[in-house]
């Protein structure tokens, strides 16, 4: 099993320190795509400084958000959490960062549970933008105090990992994707080799349908491909920025089983730009063209980076950039991961 240096990098997860320092430079250049993927960021409600955190104690999410107890609260403020850490560290302004650290703390001082029918996947879903905006707050001079980190480092070992730590082999892929992707996120937060490598093996071999071979066919059909396209995009986008965090530690999952990640967003995204594509059963038509902020993380990986062909994400990054926000995702990836300015 690859394994991540016995150092863990810091900030490691969705960025590193280059990629922070990029991204801020070509916002103060004022660069395209980056000014304009900043713009939508800006524009976001949950970018705003009048943001207010809405912890609460005992959160349910039931069967499809219902009843929904503080688990959008919960989503809505991680991903304001990372909107304030990535504006913090663009601009420099100090009320950014400590609306970062306003909301992470109001969560980790609050949050004793999480319960309901979906508790499994709200936590895996909310506990990786948590952990990149504490991320990137921790090691970049915000003025986050030493026990808070450590108060926030508590909630992410015994109220979120508890429900993360079996998986979830019986449910839909996307589930455990959002698991694996929280678990290598609470690994590197925490310093935590064995998290970090439990997720890491998930991901390459594990029997639920959230491993790579399992989720995605040698064809590119999808575990959910014949359920709909939205969860489709949703178990993808997961598996991706699981794949960028352990890059950051030097693990490649991006390449696992012949890059088949890469086989499996192009089948997607060929589908979804309308074209017919092979499938074992019936493909759902469901959400159809309705295309998700995953796109550009592994563009950028496969297409620029490894110069594989990947006409039909290509197309759909044509059609929807700069990305925006999605309360599944961590979202602006066209600010974040992009490194130069137009698509091969």
């Amino acid at each position: 099993m690859p394994c991540a240096a016995a150092d863990f990098v810091h900030p490691g997860l969705l960025h590193n320190a280059a990629d922070l320092a990029f991204m801020k430079q070509k916002v103060a250049q004022q660069e395209e795509p980056w000014k304009t993927a900043w713009e939508k960021l800006e524009v976001e409600k949950l970018a705003s400084l009048n943001w207010r955190p809405a912890p609460v104690s005992e959160v349910v999410r039931g069967a499809s958000n219902n009843p929904d107890i503080g688990s959008t609260a919960m989503v809505r403020d991680a991903s304001a959490a990372y909107a304030h850490a990535l504006e913090w560290v663009i601009t420099g302004k100090q009320a950014h960062a400590e609306k970062t650290i306003e909301i992470l703390n109001a969560w980790s001082s609050t949050l004793r549970s999480i319960g309901g029918h979906d508790q499994k996947l709200l936590a895996g879903l909310a506990a990786a933008k948590f952990c990149n905006a504490a991320e990137i707050i921790r090691y970049s001079d915000a003025g986050w105090k030493p026990d808070d980190v450590e108060r926030f480092r508590e909630m992410l070992l015994t109220v979120f990992y508890p429900q993360i730590e079996d998986f979830f082999a019986k449910a839909n892929g996307n589930w455990e994707a959002s698991m694996i992707n929280s678990m290598l996120c609470i690994g590197v937060f925490c310093d935590d080799h064995p998290k970090f490598d439990r997720a890491v093996t998930r991901f390459l071999t594990g029997e639920g349908n959230g491993s790579i071979t399992h989720y995605v066919l040698e064809s590119g059909q999808c575990q959910e491909s014949t359920r709909d396209q939205a969860h489709t995009q949703l178990g993808l986008g997961l598996l991706a920025a699981a794949c960028e965090v352990a890059s950051k530690q030097g693990v490649d999952l991006y390449g696992a089983a012949g890059n088949r990640l890469a086989v499996g967003f192009e089948y997607t995204a060929k589908y979804n730009l309308g074209n017919d594509v092979p499938c074992s059963g019936r493909i759902s038509p469901i959400a159809r063209g309705a295309f998700r902020p995953i796109y550009e993380k592994v563009y950028q990986h496969y297409a620029i980076e490894k110069g594989l062909l990947m006409p039909y994400t290509r197309q759909i990054l044509e059609k929807i950039r700069p990305e925006g926000w999605h309360p599944d995702h961590e979202s602006w990836e066209t600010l974040t991961v992009v490194k130069i300015p137009t698509l091969k």
